[in-house]
C-alpha cells in the first residue's frame, strides 16, 4: 500500500478512519466505535478524535448525530474528487472500476486541455511541456517516468490558461500519478507512449488544436489497451 503522509493526531485520525472507510473494512450504514473506546483504539484525545471526524464529515463520509454517534454514508454522498479520497484509493489498488472510470474522466477533460493548450499556449508554457516531454524520454526507471509524465499532462492544462482546468490538475494528480505509474508497470517497455507524448507536444508546438484533440484521445485510449493487454498500433500524426 503506498504511504500517505500523516501531518499531526487529527490528521491520524481522519487517514486511518478514512482509508478503513475507502476499502469497505467499515462499510456504509455502520456505526463507528463510541468516542472514548475510538480514541483509545487510535491512541488519541477526544478534541483530536472530534477534529478528525469533522474532516471526515466535511468529505461526506460520515454522518454524526449527536444521540447516535458517527455513521458510514453511502459512496453517493462521498466528494469522490476530494484529494484524499483519491489519494486513499489509489493506495489501495486501484480496481477495474476505479481505473475506467479514471480513464473515462481523462477522455471527457484531456483532450479538450490539449486543444486549448495549442490555442493559447505562451512560448514559456510550451518550453515547459517540452522538458517534461525531454525528462521522460531521459527516464531511467519507471518512477523517473511517472512522475515525468504526470508533469507533461500537468503542463498541458496550465496551457490552456484556463485556471479552473489547471485547479483540477491539484485534485486529481495523485490518482493520474497512479494510473501512470500502473500503466508504465504494466507494459513491456515503460516508455512504450512516448511517441504519442511527443505527437500532443508537436501539435501543440505547431497551434493545431484538431490535431492535439486527437492526438490526446489516442494516447487515452492506448493507455486503456495497454492496461488491458491489447495495445492498438499508433495512429499517424493529424
Amino acid at each position: 500500500m503506498k504511504r500517505i503522509e500523516v501531518r499531526n493526531l487529527h490528521d491520524q485520525v481522519t487517514q486511518e478512519i478514512g482509508q478503513r472507510i475507502i476499502s469497505g473494512t467499515i462499510k456504509p450504514g455502520e456505526y463507528l466505535p463510541k468516542e472514548d473506546l475510538l480514541a483509545q483504539t487510535l491512541s488519541v484525545s477526544r478534541s483530536a478524535l472530534r477534529e478528525g471526524l469533522k474532516v471526515l464529515g466535511s468529505k461526506g463520509l460520515i454522518e454524526t448525530k449527536q444521540k447516535t454517534g458517527s455513521r458510514v454514508r453511502e459512496p453517493r454522498f462521498w466528494k469522490q474528487l476530494d484529494s484524499d479520497i483519491l489519494a486513499w484509493r489509489c493506495a489501495l489498488m486501484p480496481t477495474q472500476d476505479f481505473v475506467d472510470k479514471l480513464v473515462e474522466m481523462r477522455e471527457v477533460i484531456e483532450p479538450a486541455a490539449a486543444a486549448s493548450a495549442a490555442q493559447r499556449r505562451s512560448p514559456a508554457q510550451l518550453a515547459k511541456i517540452k522538458a517534461a516531454y525531454q525528462a521522460m524520454a531521459d527516464a531511467t526507471d519507471q518512477d523517473a517516468w511517472a512522475k515525468a509524465d504526470l508533469s507533461f499532462h500537468e503542463s498541458v492544462l496550465e496551457a490552456t490558461n484556463n485556471e479552473l482546468l489547471g485547479s483540477l490538475f491539484s485534485v486529481i494528480d495523485a490518482a493520474l500519478g497512479t494510473f501512470f505509474l500502473l500503466s508504465a508497470q504494466t507494459a513491456k517497455d515503460f516508455k512504450y507512449s512516448l511517441p504519442r507524448h511527443f505527437d500532443v507536444y508537436d501539435a501543440i508546438r505547431l497551434k493545431q488544436p484538431d490535431a492535439a484533440r486527437a492526438a490526446m484521445l489516442d494516447m487515452i485510449a492506448d493507455s486503456r489497451a495497454n492496461l488491458k493487454g491489447i495495445r492498438a498500433p499508433r495512429k499517424p500524426p493529424r
